[in-house]
């Protein structure tokens, strides 16, 4: 139960490489697919996590490899959260930029094909700020956590 079958070492590389290799899979999924997930995605994170279980603890099943892997894994999160939160780069690199996909009531057609978000998507991000038209909107942005901010223009003028 607590004996472990390769060196303590080991299960943190491991660990380490697995952790890095998902972030660079899920990166590169881009932010809608993180902030907004649909079913199909929540399984295939599920499915993920499954596949990649085997390599990080090497067919070990004892509760010192697991407690292991789940300190590396956690200590691996909190070091990237204090490395964004010091570096402008690695929080560009880590979490990507906004970017702007309506300007003064204009879709901006490339931006929404780089983000792969639908015209579709696109409308239910306004309708959920009460907004019917996009020639409301002075500017829709997709935030770096997926989720799409609204400004609408001003009415009164």
């Amino acid at each position: 139960m607590w004996e472990l079958s390769q060196p303590w070492w080991e299960f943190i590389a491991r660990g380490a490489i697995v952790y890095g290799s998902v972030f660079v899979l899920l990166r590169l999924l881009g932010k809608r697919s993180i902030g907004q997930l649909t079913p199909f995605d929540f399984a295939l994170l599920l499915i993920i996590s499954n596949a990649v279980q085997n390599s990080m603890n090497a067919g070990d099943n004892s509760v010192t490899a697991g407690l292991i892997l789940a300190g590396t894994l956690v200590c691996l999160n909190l070091l990237v959260g204090k490395l964004i939160f010091h570096s402008r780069r690695a929080e560009k690199w880590v979490d990507g930029g906004p970017v702007l996909l309506v300007h003064n009531g204009k879709t901006i057609p490339k931006a929404l094909a780089a983000e792969e978000i639908t015209p579709q998507d696109l409308q239910t991000a306004l309708h959920r700020e009460g907004v019917m038209n996009v020639a409301d909107v002075r500017y829709a942005i997709l935030e770096p956590n997926g989720q799409i901010s609204i400004l609408k223009k001003d009415t009164k003028n």
